[in-house]
């Protein structure tokens, strides 16, 4: 838990606390992440961590990511349980090659596996966050029930008490996490997901390569990560699957089985923010239920 001092920080002190290097600039010093260049013309961008353990949550998962050595993650040049300092990455338009590149990345880095479903980074808090929402890193034996009891059954329920979705539509829902075991295609073995894989955490680099910003690590099963792609648009998303495909083909009816990963972000978003998105989860489960 962050101390008053350290609540009244600015992004430039701490980066130069943490980094012990003197700040030449600061960019959108309001914002977070911030922008701020140090002493030799590093620039690095400076966030604060939104609720207690989530700093450490975010780097722990992005070593555990960088350290499969197949995906690139910003390099972290600082962090205590308040604040992170990473390297920037100077972003361009989305290129097809990388994309198929990024493709064959996320299968090498699924592969890297994990100990077991739900399992967090190593030196990572089992209570974690996807976004600004609570994610609870409690292992499993198996996806099917691990992915009902620790992803989709407590948001349903945090829904239904925020009144963004009613009892008898929640039912929709629980349907689904009985029939898990049945619409969960071929059993696959824990893979390392970079777990909020929304094209706003995937930075498209000037240098041709993608980098993989604010992940919720944990273990899980691979077809979560690109339903998440999917869900809210990336760019040359047929590149990236055909990368993916190549080097490490999808179980038949995977098409099929997309709104059930889907579920779990989509009621994410209902807790948080309401709105549609309880209508676009109830729609996911009908869409799993009618497979």
């Amino acid at each position: 838990m962050a101390n008053r001092g350290e609540d009244r920080e600015e992004p430039g002190h701490a980066a130069s606390r943490l980094t012990g290097r003197r700040v030449a600039g600061t960019r959108a010093a309001s914002a977070s992440p911030a922008e701020v260049t140090l002493e030799g013309g590093l620039v690095v961008m400076v966030k604060r961590g939104d609720a207690p353990g989530a700093v450490r949550a975010e780097v722990a998962g992005l070593r555990w990511l960088g350290e499969s050595g197949a995906v690139r993650v910003p390099e972290v040049f600082g962090h205590d349980e308040s604040w992170m300092v990473t390297e920037r990455v100077p972003t361009g338009p989305p290129d097809g090659e990388a994309a198929l590149r990024f493709g064959r990345a996320l299968a090498a880095l699924h592969a890297a596996g994990a100990p077991a479903f739900g399992a967090p980074p190593p030196g990572g808090p089992e209570d974690a966050y996807i976004g600004l929402a609570p994610m609870r890193n409690a292992p499993g034996a198996d996806w099917p029930t691990w992915y009902a009891e620790h992803r989709v059954l407590p948001y349903a329920r945090r829904a239904v008490d925020a009144g963004t979705v009613r009892p008898g539509q929640a039912a929709v829902i629980e349907r689904v996490c009985e029939r898990l075991a049945d619409l969960a295609g071929p059993a696959e073995p824990p893979a390392r997901l970079h777990g909020d894989l929304w094209n706003g955490n995937v930075l498209w680099g000037t240098d041709g390569e993608v980098r993989l910003i604010d992940p919720a690590a944990h273990g899980g099963h691979r077809e979560t990560d690109l339903a998440m792609l999917r869900l809210f648009g990336c760019p040359h998303l047929d590149r990236v699957l055909a990368g993916y495909q190549e080097a490490a083909p999808l179980a038949d009816g995977w098409q099929r089985r997309v709104g059930l990963h889907q579920l779990f972000p989509l009621l994410v978003h209902t807790v948080l923010f309401g709105g549609g998105y309880g209508e676009q989860a109830l729609t996911a489960a009908r869409d799993a239920l009618a497979g």
